[in-house]
């Protein structure tokens, strides 16, 4: 297979999840990334999550889209990284959050299920 020339640079930029509170959601993720959280910075319809990686996280609550029906997603959208699976493993069980699939161990890679405030199922990885 040849290879072609692309526009599309191979780098994933940004991630959108669709939520049913934008300002509920903002103050939710950025609790559970252990960022500080200011209500007045939330300003639907999206809000950007202060990230320190190259990807970008936006949580869109389609104020603007009167047509859009929220249907969370059941399988991971995508995963947090953590050295320690076991102790963020705690950590969701402490805050309440519902883990939908325990930790998986494969060798020395882990992995583990978790659901949003609306129902969006994420993945916490140790690789």
């Amino acid at each position: 297979m040849n290879s072609i020339a692309s526009p599309i640079a191979c780098k994933v930029n940004n991630v959108f999840i669709h939520v049913s509170n934008l300002e509920r959601s903002a103050e939710w993720y950025s609790n559970l990334l252990g960022i500080p959280f200011n209500k007045d910075n939330v300003s639907s319809p999206v809000y950007n999550i202060p990230i320190t990686a190259e990807t970008g996280l936006t949580l869109d609550d389609h104020t603007f889209d009167p047509n859009f029906t929220l249907n969370p997603s059941s399988h991971a959208l995508f995963n947090f990284f953590v050295k320690d699976i076991d102790e963020a493993y705690k950590f969701i069980e402490s805050k309440g959050i519902t883990v939908v699939r325990e930790i998986e161990r494969i060798g020395d890679f882990a992995y583990f299920n978790f659901q949003d405030l609306d129902g969006n199922v994420l993945m916490i990885c140790n690789n």
